[in-house]
């Protein structure tokens, strides 16, 4: 872009033949019968400014103020839309650089410099001396040199009649001098400028290079004879593990092991487990807002709502391959209690196919830790205490399994067959057991068929026993004299007393509670007529050793002393409840979630009549909650819905207050202090009855 940095003003007007040679101005002052004198006037006159007949009026401001005007390389009159044809994709594309350089002006120049080569070859070509052509600097070497070089006569003729037409002192300057051009009106200045390209820099760093060390070795006849030993021992040692193992898939785990330990050594693992670390990181610096909420943020408002709480949404954990799948079964971790499993499948018979069990930390909400794609729906799992690997999974077509998720592979390392026992409909609830007698794990599963069945992880295979077999005349103990089976109860949840181990509850689908014992098969404890429609959980209170909790499709929750056979607390929530769940830090608080995709949350010792925190938390109306759980040790509760979704949510502080003492007296602290609260709840409601007696 040509810039021009001139300032446009009265020096424009000056007479141009001040620069002229001092030969040229002699002999032009003599034609034209001029003195130097006047010559002289003239040009101090031309120094003034010329205004027009037709000149603005403008203030001072306005001729002081600046009109800046931003010069583009850009050409308005360029096409945007220029299309050609393109061969190679036999189509029309439009053209995405078009030229933007407008030529204006074009003249080819005949000037050459008079010092130059060309210019002495052209001066010596034409014939003509070298005194004509350069001027005559000896008279007063103080002016300033000519800056046209020398050209034909022709051109030189030319230079000097368009001298005389711009010279103010000239004949022909003085008969036009009517209307002088006047370009200075505005205090007009024109202005350019050229943006600084910046400096290159060059950046460098060196690393410093990896260690190395120089390994040589001669490979010599033994030594090649050695190594093919060694291999053929190997190979050798893992045919005689094959030839142990009976069953075929118990000969592909052997083979998926052997496969593992010779692959153990590659740097592969290494890699999943850095991008592992570093996928986390991403999600927490992505949802850092939802990290400083789960940690800190305290609902400030809880003070001003009359002890009513409020849920927090968190993370919502979704996995694409599973969003038609409903939330079937929650469990946290308790060993990483940040790591919880969820069981997917369908509670619609109609609609039975796959199912998933998928595990979630909270430090990455975006993907599941583990996924395990399974052939029938998981409806229940529960994850050992003290081995948090294993997990046991009941499903649909009334299988059992365990995963271990220290093994490699998508396959359970047990899993209950037609031969060894399984039950013959849905399996509604499983829950792992106190080691037996051998040190050999154990779990109990509770299914639509009657049984109440007991596993134990014996080598490579499951062994069933069963506990006991519901009726709706009473229990019915198993054994060989036992021919017909008359009017089966169907289970549908059941629950282990935290205190003592023989005992448990077993809810069916007529609405009956059963309170049994491991040790007495042969009929119930207790019988507790509970809901008129199937009982979807029944679960122990942490802290108090005779309290239960139980729900139902009946809109009902109910809580219990197994002592009693009526209900001490009855709470309708006006729709079916699919789920409750009893607080680990308060023996007063619970938890339930209903199909209207509502959570209700009650402290009994705040309010014994309505719940303290009532809230939906689904997106879509139609969405039915089918589960709810609460963390271990954070104020977090995870509720799962029939669209695939798990959703965490902060419990505010009005749902976790604990009691206030007085000043300067120190709350005590333990189950005991929970227990005691239960239990003056609990006297309030037997008071009446033992006073009627």
């Amino acid at each position: 872009m040509p810039v021009s940095n001139m300032r446009k003003g009265p020096n424009v007007q000056k007479a141009p033949g001040v620069k002229a040679t001092k030969a040229a101005s002699k002999k032009k002052d003599e034609e034209e019968g001029v003195e130097n004198g006047d010559g002289w006037d003239e040009w101090t006159h031309g120094k003034a400014l010329i205004k027009p007949a037709d000149q603005l009026e403008l203030t001072e401001a306005e001729l002081k103020e600046e009109i800046t005007r931003i010069l583009t390389a850009n050409n308005p009159h360029a096409p945007e839309n220029i299309v050609r044809y393109s061969f190679k994709e036999r189509s029309y594309k439009l053209t995405s650089v078009v030229d933007q350089m407008a030529v204006h002006f074009v003249l080819e120049g005949s000037l050459l410099h008079q010092d130059s080569d060309e210019a002495r070859r052209l001066r010596a070509k034409e014939g003509l001396p070298e005194e004509q052509a350069t001027v005559d600097t000896g008279a007063e070497p103080d002016e300033e040199k000519p800056e046209t070089p020398a050209t034909s006569v022709e051109d030189g003729g030319e230079v000097e009649e368009a001298g005389e037409e711009d010279r103010p002192d000239s004949v022909a300057s003085k008969t036009d001098k009517k209307e002088p051009k006047a370009t200075n009106q505005f205090n007009f200045s024109e202005r350019a400028s050229q943006t600084l390209n910046n400096p290159l820099r060059e950046r460098s760093c060196q690393t410093e290079p990896p260690p190395r060390s120089i390994f040589s070795a001669t490979a010599n006849q033994w030594a090649i004879y050695d190594a093919y030993v060694e291999e053929l021992q190997k190979q050798e040692k893992n045919k005689e593990k094959l030839k142990a193992v009976p069953s075929k898939k118990d000969g592909d785990r052997s083979r998926k092991k052997t496969m593992l330990a010779e692959t153990q050594g590659d740097d592969i693992t290494k890699v999943a487990k850095a991008t592992k670390i570093f996928e986390r990181m991403v999600n927490q610096n992505t949802y850092d807002d939802i990290a400083q909420d789960f940690k800190y943020f305290e609902d400030a408002s809880d003070e001003f709502r009359d002890q009513e709480g409020t849920l927090l949404p968190l993370w919502k954990f979704q996995y694409d391959k599973a969003k038609r799948l409903s939330v079937t079964a929650l469990c946290w971790n308790q060993k990483y209690q940040d790591l919880f499993a969820v069981g997917m499948g369908s509670y619609d018979f109609t609609k039975q196919g796959r199912g998933m069990l998928v595990f979630y930390s909270l430090k990455n909400s975006a993907y599941p830790e583990y996924i395990y794609a399974t052939n029938s729906s998981v409806l229940c799992l529960d994850i050992h205490e003290q081995h948090s690997y294993l997990v046991a999974v009941g499903f649909y077509d009334g299988c059992v399994a365990v995963y271990n998720l220290k093994e490699e592979g998508l396959e359970p390392v047990y899993k209950s067959t037609a031969k060894t026992g399984k039950h013959t409909d849905p399996v509604w609830q499983v829950r792992w057991q106190n080691d037996d007698m051998d040190n050999n794990h154990n779990f109990y599963s509770v299914s639509s068929d009657g049984r109440v069945v007991s596993w134990t992880l014996v080598k490579n295979e499951l062994v069933f026993t069963d506990i006991i077999r519901l009726s709706l005349n009473g229990a019915v103990s198993e054994g060989p004299e036992d021919t017909q089976q008359p009017s089966i109860a169907c289970g549908t949840s059941f629950d282990f007393h935290k205190q003592i181990n023989y005992l448990f509850l077993v809810g069916t689908e007529e609405g009956k509670i059963h309170k049994c014992s491991k040790t007495y098969s042969s009929q119930f404890l207790e019988t507790y007529d509970a809901h008129s429609m199937a009982v979807d959980a029944v679960k122990w209170n942490h802290f108090h050793p005779k309290v239960f909790i139980s729900c139902s499709s009946d809109w009902t929750v109910k809580i219990w002393d197994h002592t009693i056979n009526t209900p001490m607390f009855t709470f309708d929530l006006n729709a079916a409840v699919g789920d409750v769940a009893w607080s680990p830090y308060s023996s007063t608080v619970f938890a339930a979630v209903t199909t209207d995709g509502a959570v209700h949350v009650f402290d009994l010792s705040i309010n014994k009549y309505e719940a303290i925190c009532q809230q939906p938390v689904v997106a879509k109306k139609k969405t039915k909650l089918t589960h709810v759980e609460f963390n271990p040790i954070y104020p977090i509760i995870i509720v799962g819905d029939d669209r695939g979704y798990v959703t965490s949510l902060k419990l505010s502080p009005n749902l976790r207050k604990k009691p206030k003492g007085k000043k300067g007296q120190e709350l005590p602290k333990g189950p005991e202090v929970e227990v005691a609260k239960m239990e003056k709840l609990l006297s309030l409601l037997r008071e009446p009855e033992q006073n009627t007696v």
